[in-house]
């Protein structure tokens, strides 16, 4: 299953940290085992944005109640995992986190993609849909073919640098991540972990790199899971007009949407914790 032993230092109490061989390469993946009385459940597979280590989902992981099974990991070249020899597609990517699930006796998995991981957990959607059981898309879009972000904030996501300099995401906050950090731009830095377990600048780029081409709004009818669309009123890289661009196409979808900003999930995890857990116990009405 994986090329080490599991490791009992992962991120948080209770999780392990696995190096999962996929291909020629590996991952690696954190996973919090569940734990407590309560009857077994489909684990949670996380998919994290672009350019930070799953390390980020801490405070969501955190807030999610104990009995669930929860998976997550880093992509080629983010955090702990090894930069690949070429970049990637999204396509591919799917694909390697199907063999990872594999490795893991997973089967059939619940997948919340957040940003970045939104596209990817879509393109799960569509290519393994056997696999998907519940789908959450938070904060994320369509990939080519979606309502854009203004010039401004595009420019900015095409460097890593708020990743890596928390003086720099301090001066960007507010424009770029909208909602609590307008009033509050020094908490970006700490929920993005900024300067922890960045890994090779490249690792970043290739990320953007597996969008190129890359959309679901034609294949989004496609998509046979339960859908729940998380998000914000004022989230400046993901405009509000692309919830509705998802809720549309996903036939069985529905859409929670909140006031705050793009990374809100991150600084403030309990309410959108207990949205997702009613909607993956099938207690959402």
């Amino acid at each position: 299953m994986s090329t080490a032993a599991p490791d009992p230092s992962g991120s948080l109490p209770g999780c392990v940290e696995l190096d999962v061989t996929v291909g020629r390469s590996s991952l690696r993946v954190v996973r919090r085992p569940p734990s407590g009385p309560g009857p077994r459940r489909t684990p949670l597979l996380l998919c994290n944005g672009i350019g930070a280590a799953t390390d980020v989902l801490d405070p969501l992981v955190e807030a999610l109640p104990p009995e669930l099974d929860i998976i997550r990991f880093d992509p080629p070249g983010i955090g702990g995992s090894p930069l690949p020899a070429f970049p990637y597609h999204l396509t591919w990517m799917a694909h390697r986190v199907g063999q990872m699930l594999t490795r893991l006796g997973v089967r059939e998995a619940d997948v919340l993609g957040f940003s970045w991981g939104g596209m990817l957990a879509q393109q799960l959607a569509l290519t393994r849909r056997r696999r998907v059981r519940k789908l959450v898309l938070a904060a994320t879009a369509t990939g080519g073919l979606m309502i854009p972000a203004s010039p401004r904030v595009l420019a900015v996501m095409t460097s890593p640098k708020r990743h890596q300099d928390p003086s720099y995401v301090d001066a960007v906050a507010s424009r770029l991540y909208g909602g609590t950090l307008r009033s509050h731009p020094e908490r970006a830095a700490e929920a993005l972990g900024a300067g922890e377990r960045r890994g090779p600048l490249r690792g970043y780029y290739y990320q953007l790199m597996a969008l190129t081409g890359w959309t679901s709004l034609p294949l989004l009818p496609s998509i046979t899971a339960d859908t729940l669309i998380i998000a914000g009123d004022d989230d400046p890289i993901v405009p509000r007009g692309n919830a509705t661009l998802l809720q549309r196409g996903i036939p069985r979808s529905r859409v929670h949407r909140y006031p705050g900003g793009h990374l809100d999930m991150l600084i403030d995890p309990k309410p959108f914790a207990e949205e997702i857990d009613r909607f993956l116990a099938g207690r959402d009405g």
